[in-house]
């Protein structure tokens, strides 16, 4: 899915000592890199990761090639056909490293199936096995090796400046319609409209964000994480006190201040995609990549969310979530190439569109939730019967690729297109038809937004570049890149 495509990511600038000191508490929590050639080898620190890397999908509990589930430490030494693959204190009678290290064709990982352990990490196993094969004392011999991992990942620290742009998959205006929300690489930036400047950095655990909201108290909901390794939604205060102010930038912590990430709601795989949050501020809904579609009782604040139910009715990734006005229907369109309607009162699905015919994007439901829009990969708009049967009433095109993006404004009747042609367009809600269509962005359009009033939409792309476009006369107001302190970005101000 083009959405999701990757890109190389830079890594830190050269910055002065006077830099580093400043940044020093947003920094917090990284861990050494460099561990003593003395200290023993940890199995969860060291050995575990590398197992993950190339052993896992063929030896976790469902394949178990060789009868062996390598995912539990206690699975691991039970073996598989040839028993426990290990000889403690003798690396070199252990199948488990013999096999990593053979010129022979059984060599594991299987030659069709990967390139070889390098011979570094090859030589860490061998050298643990050397060392008694031990356990790390606080892991239990049971417990859920993926599981184990994934909570001590530490995610990398931001570079001060970008060497190259970042991708931008979410963004939202702030409840006072002054400011942008972004999602970066492993952050949120904020960036003032009137300005075009930078503002606040936000460093999150998600690589990336793919989905942003303001809950009704003020308190930003996201929705991310790493791809194929996993995901979370996570609420934030971006107005809690910064770590620290650098060239006039707020930098605070999502990773490891409470004040700033205050509740993580979901743990998964994978990345979570999307989410909605009811027009009268009681429900969250959010999903992903397990295509289990999660929704919360809000109304005591999101902080407070409780989990009201989860729904298993795509049979692959989820992209998008809307509710119906009055909050008792939930549309959700996925990679299934269909869209669908549940009723949260009876818990029971009422319908399935399927004319797309390829992925589906994005999809929103009418005030009274009888009415239908969803987009996709057949680069149309399509309008269709959310009672009863899913007749479609009116397929839509104009866009010259693929939709990413479908938002609808709360209350008034204004729908918003971003697309891979390059252009973000505006739509009648009631009629479909096509009021503007905004251009001046290089790249995939993946993401938009529009403000609470109405009154501005913005847009932004694989190639980093936001746009922020007036309403009324379609002109752009704000173009700007929201990579920071990159030096490539091809934008040109718009004259005041």
């Amino acid at each position: 899915m083009a959405r999701l495509r990757s890109q190389s990511w830079c890594i830190l600038c050269a910055v002065t000592a006077m830099t580093v000191a400043a940044l020093t508490m947003f920094l917090i929590g990284q861990p050494t890199a460099n561990a003593q050639d003395k200290k023993a080898v940890s199995f969860i620190n060291d050995v575990a990761p590398i197992f993950k890397e190339s052993c896992f999908a063929c030896h976790d509990a469902k394949k178990r090639n060789g009868k062996l589930d390598m995912t539990t430490f206690e699975k691991l030494r039970e073996g598989g056909a040839n028993g426990d693959p290990i000889v403690e204190g003798k690396a070199d009678e252990s199948e488990l490293y013999t096999l990593l290290v053979t010129h022979e064709r059984r060599r594991m990982p299987p030659r069709d199936k990967g390139e070889a352990v390098a011979p570094a990490k090859a030589a860490l196993i061998a050298r643990w096995i050397n060392e008694g094969a031990k356990l790390d004392p606080d892991i239990d011999p049971k417990a859920d090796l993926v599981k184990e991992l994934r909570v001590r990942w530490r995610p990398p620290v931001p570079p001060l400046a970008y060497k190259f742009p970042v991708i931008i998959n979410a963004m939202t205006f702030t409840p006072d319609d002054k400011q942008l929300v972004i999602g970066g690489h492993h952050e949120l930036t904020v960036w003032d409209i009137e300005t075009g400047k930078l503002v606040k950095r936000i460093r999150t655990r998600a690589e990336r964000a793919y989905a942003l909201a303001f809950a009704p108290d003020g308190k930003l909901v996201m929705a991310g994480g790493r791809p194929g390794q996993e995901g979370d939604v996570r609420v934030f205060d971006l107005n809690a006190p910064p770590a620290q102010v650098v060239d006039g930038v707020a930098m605070l912590n999502g990773v490891d201040d409470p004040k700033v990430m205050l509740k993580q709601l979901v743990d998964t795989e994978d990345s979570m995609l999307c989410l909605a949050i009811s027009p009268d501020g009681r429900r969250l809904a959010a999903s992903g990549c397990d295509r289990i579609v999660r929704v919360w009782d809000i109304s005591q604040g999101v902080v407070q969310a409780r989990l009201e139910q989860t729904i298993e009715n795509h049979a692959d990734w989820v992209f998008a979530l809307a509710f119906s006005g009055d909050g008792k229907l939930l549309a959700s369109a996925g990679r299934d190439k269909t869209a669908k309607v549940w009723d949260l009162e009876s818990k029971e699905s009422i319908l399935t569109f399927p004319d797309h015919q390829a992925p589906v994007y994005g999809v929103t439901l009418s005030a009274d939730g009888k009415l239908g829009t969803s987009a996709g990969a057949d680069r149309n708009l399509r309008r269709w019967n959310a009672v009863n049967q899913a007749k479609q009433v009116k397929a839509i095109g104009g866009h010259g690729d693929e939709i990413f993006r479908l938002v609808a404004h709360p209350k008034q009747p204004l729908l918003v297109t971003a697309s891979a042609d390059k252009t973000v367009r505006l739509w009648d809600a009631n009629s479909g038809n096509n009021l503007k269509t905004l251009q001046g962005l290089n790249d995939h359009v993946y993401a938009a937004a529009i403000s609470a009033n109405g009154q501005l939409v913005a847009g932004g792309g694989y190639d980093g570049e936001v746009r922020v476009w007036n309403v009324a006369d379609g002109k752009v107001i704000r173009a700007f890149n929201a990579s920071p302190g990159y030096a490539g970005s091809s934008v040109q101000a718009p004259k005041q």
